[in-house]
């Protein structure tokens, strides 16, 4: 359709003013940037997320280098577990502060990949981290 596409901008790389990468671990998670924890099933990918927003919601480091003044808001969505019976017993025995991790409730409307919910969520909670799980 004609009516629908959009004009090609480009911009010349000399024009970008360049910047420093904000962490929220250094190396490995930025601030503001999709970061993909790949693996095979079974390899404990949630277990390992839920393990760090665990630790964020205390207010703890993930490692040494990593010094938080004050427990930090996460949001975890899951497409594949029970919010009840396996996320929430799961950041229990990670010693969470289940009052920093907030889940977007689907009840009414699953959300999709593009959803407002989102972004909305992440600037409601103030949140530091957004897990997707599966992505």
């Amino acid at each position: 359709m004609a009516g629908t596409r959009t004009e090609l901008q480009m911009i010349k790389m000399s024009e970008i003013q360049s910047q420093e990468v904000a962490w929220l671990w250094f190396l490995f998670i930025p601030y503001g940037k999709l970061t993909i924890i790949q693996g095979d099933p079974g390899d404990g990918k949630t277990t390992f997320v839920l393990n760090i927003a665990a630790k964020l919601s205390k207010g703890e480091g993930l490692d040494s280098k990593m010094k938080l003044t004050e427990p930090l808001n996460v949001i975890y969505q899951s497409a594949e577990d029970g919010l009840a019976d396996t996320v929430k017993p799961r950041l229990e025995t990670a010693g969470a502060n289940c009052e920093n991790i907030s889940v977007i409730d689907e009840s009414i409307k699953s959300l999709s990949m593009i959803d407002e919910r989102l972004e909305e969520a992440v600037i409601r909670k103030k949140a530091k981290l957004l897990i997707l799980d599966p992505i």
